[in-house]
């Protein structure tokens, strides 16, 4: 079964190129990809993401990749420069093709709604829509009895409603004194209405300068004295370091913790010295942001040690497992050059880093 599954398709060449040299390199160093998130400080699921091409590792994990696996981290973020722009422009297109499908969609549901045919609909005089009137606003088709009238059809009952009333001629138009109020409401009921609307309004912008008023009246001589009794007597300690993003700890809170778990490795993490034992390898790694060292051993067997020591801290230990690698706890130091990492090997060989 193959290592790696098919980048997909609709990647960008640049970015299946990119992937791809990923791949040789994490292949060439013979880890696995819990040991790259180990000494990279990027979870196992996150470099599976960029291995497969689901998503573009950003540059600090490109970095300690380059560190880890001993290649050139200016060429290898060269190539990282080039595809990250054919990323950005991948991810551009797929916007403008969602923005341009749900145009076509809010475009396809308001054609559904196009403007009704002339003289389909007469809301003004009380008719119904779709059924045809005449110049004076009456139905020419006739109701059914069971129709019944609405608050806009106050006469409608029936054939019968279409009679000529003692206000109206035989035309059906409006006799004189009568005005269109009984159908439009325009009339007198129209008017009351809109003066209610009117003093309804005015009282509620009178509301809101009186408001603005009294507001304007409290925060005048006395704002800047209250202000100042909410400032704060004391200062803010300055005495914890201000940490980046994604780091947990600094100096002594380091000892005894997991450099990985606490954001110390990767681009925040250096080795100092190294000594080769046998055929492995011990390093120490020092992270100034962390203010804290730890000791790595690479090309080991199963069942090696590794520590790491700082003048009076207490040391800590690291075994290999069947990853031929390991590192241990962090210890605080206040330099490179205090820690020191020995390796003793199964087979009875022991050696220990030299300050430099």
């Amino acid at each position: 079964m193959p290592r790696w599954k098919a980048l997909p398709e609709e990647l960008d060449p640049q970015v299946k190129e990119f992937a791809s040299q990923l791949r040789r390199l994490v292949d060439r160093s013979g880890l696995s990809i819990a040991a790259v998130a180990d000494r990279t400080g990027y979870s196992k699921t996150s470099w599976e993401r960029y291995l497969n091409g689901r998503l573009l590792a950003p540059k600090g994990a490109i970095v300690a990749l380059a560190e880890v696996t001993g290649t050139n981290a200016f060429h290898l973020t060269t190539m990282w420069e080039l595809a990250e722009r054919a990323w950005s422009r991948a991810e551009m297109r797929h916007d403008m093709t969602m923005e341009a499908i749900q145009i076509s969609q809010a475009r396809a549901a308001l054609g559904e709604f196009g403007p009704a045919p002339a003289g389909t609909a007469n809301s003004g005089a009380g008719g119904r829509t779709g059924v045809p009137t005449d110049p004076g606003g009456r139905d020419l088709e006739p109701r059914d009895q069971s129709y019944l009238p609405t608050r806009s059809e106050p006469g409608h009952r029936g054939p019968a409603a279409r009679q000529p009333s003692p206000g109206q001629g035989a035309s059906g138009q409006a006799g004189p004194g009568r005005g269109s109020a009984g159908r439009g409401g325009s009339g007198r009921g129209g008017g009351k209405h809109k003066v209610t609307m009117f003093l309804v309004g005015l009282v509620g912008a009178l509301l809101v300068i009186a408001a603005a008023v009294l507001l304007t009246d409290l925060g005048g001589d006395g704002g800047d004295a209250k202000a100042a009794s909410r400032t704060p007597s004391a200062t803010p300690t300055t005495s914890s370091p201000q940490l980046p993003a994604g780091v947990k700890c600094s100096g002594k809170d380091c000892t005894g913790q997991d450099p990985e778990t606490m954001g110390c490795g990767g681009q925040f993490a250096k080795t100092v010295s190294s000594a080769t034992v046998g055929n492995a390898l011990v390093e120490v790694r020092y992270s100034k942001t962390c203010q804290a060292a730890w000791a790595r051993i690479t090309r080991a067997a199963p069942g090696d040690t590794v520590q790491i020591s700082a003048g009076g801290e207490g040391a800590q230990n690291g075994l290999v497992n069947a990853d031929n690698d390991a590192y241990t706890p962090m210890t605080a130091v206040t330099g490179p050059a205090d820690a020191k990492a020995c390796a003793t090997l199964k087979t009875g060989g022991k050696g220990c880093t030299a300050p430099q």
